[in-house]
């Protein structure tokens, strides 16, 4: 009987670095220094030159960073309480999150249903007084940025707010995610492109007193041990995540690669009327941090994988202004996000799978039938 091809397997991922791995941790270990050491220092610096930002300052995890960008922006004056930010109406819960946690207003922007990034076409009709800022979430893995939006930021002197957790090493015309706006936030997570073993994440930007202020707030706002310029929280990439991930960051474009090889062969050799397959941009544009269909049968679609031994995942089941936590949203209707939401799958798409998974993918979505 063929094994079961499992949606994602940390192991597996970090199998073919175990040596390089182990190596880095006993290196921390008997360094003897385990926060913001040399090790958080060598992977802040190797990301943000990888990104081509002149700054990365590395957080616990990734909706810390996201949360702390916003944050460090109040802390300078340039964003208030009340202040409004766009952001897409089916975004994962953490995008939002981080700016409700800043006592700002969220205000959900539908995406493009092809893409299923932020339509950059309807971002002016939600622009007020009020409005801030364009936090873009590089869903899936594909750039969100465009000139357009850029166009839309300058002329009402908006910042544009990256979140890059399911994009590492994802570009737009030669610039890398992370260096598109004035700052990105990016998570770490084991299940990302670029993944620790734990809970971590990070902040690229070029503008260095942004920097400053988030290095002062991740810190317990302490720019200087037992001196504080602000009320900070304690939200430090730990040492041991830093030394994995500096290991990992040099395989990232060949796993990267990997990736769209196996999606090229997803959407060249899947054709079944009952499937929507995703829209693929320039090659550079999508690192394919998931692989997601749509299916109006999606019930039976799912349970169809699962007889052949495939494992499914849903990104995500309920939108955000369907959930609980979001009660004050309940009335309001987001038609693309409800049908995005109501009909996506993701199937198996990561570097550890063998060309017979692959195969095994293509055929099973092949013979599916209602």
């Amino acid at each position: 009987m063929a094994h079961t091809i499992s949606f994602l397997n940390f192991r597996d991922l970090n199998v073919p670095y175990r040596q390089e791995l182990l190596d880095a941790i006993a290196r921390v270990i008997d360094s003897g220094w385990y926060i913001l050491g040399k090790e958080v220092e060598t992977f802040e610096n190797m990301f943000a030159r990888y990104c081509g930002a002149a700054h990365m300052v590395g957080t616990g995890n990734g909706l810390d960073a996201l949360t702390l960008i916003i944050r460090a922006y109040k802390e300078m004056g340039m964003f208030h309480e009340g202040d409004e930010i766009l952001v897409p109406s089916n975004t994962y819960i953490a995008s939002i999150l981080a700016i409700t946690e800043n006592r700002l207003k969220p205000i959900l922007v539908e995406p493009d249903i092809h893409t299923y990034n932020i339509d950059d076409q309807l971002l002016e009709t939600h622009i007020t007084e009020k409005t801030k800022a364009i936090l873009i979430v590089h869903l899936y893995g594909q750039v969100a940025y465009s000139a357009r939006m850029q166009q839309v930021a300058d002329r009402y002197g908006l910042k544009i707010i990256e979140d890059c957790a399911q994009a590492h090493g994802a570009s737009w015309q030669g610039r890398k995610a992370g260096n598109l706006g004035n700052a990105a936030g990016f998570s770490f997570y084991p299940s990302k492109n670029l993944g620790a073993l734990g809970d971590a994440g990070g902040v690229t930007t070029n503008d260095a007193a942004l920097a400053e202020v988030i290095r002062s707030l991740r810190n317990y706002g302490s720019h200087k041990k037992y001196y504080n310029l602000y009320k900070g929280i304690n939200s430090r990439l730990d040492e041991l995540h830093a030394a994995v991930l500096s290991v990992k960051l040099k395989y990232l474009d060949q796993e990267n690669e990997a990736r769209r090889k196996i999606a090229k062969q997803y959407l060249t050799s899947i054709k079944n009327e009952q499937l929507t397959l995703p829209h693929m941009g320039d090659d550079a544009s999508h690192v394919w941090h998931l692989f997601v269909v749509r299916t109006v049968h999606r019930d039976r679609f799912v349970a169809h994988l699962l007889y052949y031994g495939i494992e499914t995942l849903i990104h995500y089941p309920v939108p955000p202004h369907q959930q609980e936590a979001f009660a004050e949203w309940s009335g309001q209707r987001y038609p693309i996000s409800e049908e995005i939401h109501r009909t996506i799958v993701s199937v198996p798409l990561h570097p550890a799978m063998t060309q017979d998974d692959v195969i095994r993918v293509i055929e099973a979505c092949n013979a599916f039938t209602v």
